[in-house]
C-alpha cells in the first residue's frame, strides 16, 4: 500500500508559524513520525510540501497511478483552491483532509472547506496528531475496500 501526503502552503514553517494555533512541531518531525508509523503498518508514504497550487496539482496527477489514497493537508487552499478539489476527484483515490487545528474555532473565512468535499474524510482539530489519525483512518479505509473487494461484497 502507498500513500501520497501532501502539504499546503507555509506549512514548511510549521514550528515557528503561529505556534499558538499550530503548536511547535516541525513538518520534518511530522514526515518522520508518519513515516515510522506507516512503516510499522507495512505502507508506504510518499511526502511532500509545496506552496504552490499548480505543483500540488501536479503531484496529483504524477502519483495518481502509484498511490492507494491521498492525505492532505491543503492549508490556505482549502477555502477557495477549486482545481485542487478538481484534481482530487479527476484521480478517483480515496483521500482524507486533515487540519492541525479546528477550522470552526478560528476566522469565519476558515470555517469552510472547498476540498473537503473531495474527500472520504476529514480530521481536524488534533494537532499533530490529526496526521496521524487521517493515516490511521485512511489505512483501515483502503484495508476494509480492500478485503470487502476480495470477497465479492459492494
Amino acid at each position: 500500500m502507498k500513500i501520497l501526503v501532501l502539504n499546503g502552503p507555509n506549512l514548511n514553517l510549521l514550528g515557528i508559524r503561529e505556534p499558538e494555533i499550530y503548536g511547535k512541531v516541525s513538518l520534518e518531525e511530522i514526515e518522520k513520525d508518519l513515516t515510522g508509523f506507516a512503516e510499522n503498518q507495512g505502507v508506504e508514504i510518499i511526502f511532500y510540501q509545496k506552496n504552490g497550487e499548480g505543483e500540488l496539482i501536479d503531484l496529483i496527477h504524477r502519483y495518481y497511478r502509484e498511490i492507494d489514497g491521498i492525505l492532505i493537508n491543503p492549508g490556505a487552499y482549502t477555502h477557495y483552491s477549486i482545481a485542487l478539489r478538481d484534481a482530487l476527484l479527476a484521480v478517483g483515490k480515496p483521500a482524507v483532509e486533515v487540519h492541525l487545528s479546528n477550522l470552526y474555532k478560528r476566522e469565519e473565512f476558515r470555517q469552510h472547506s472547498v476540498t473537503a468535499g473531495a474527500c472520504i474524510g476529514y480530521i481536524a482539530g488534533f494537532g499533530v496528531d490529526s496526521y496521524r489519525l487521517g493515516l490511521i483512518a485512511l489505512i483501515d479505509y483502503l484495508k476494509r475496500r480492500d478485503n470487502d473487494g476480495a470477497s465479492g461484497k459492494a
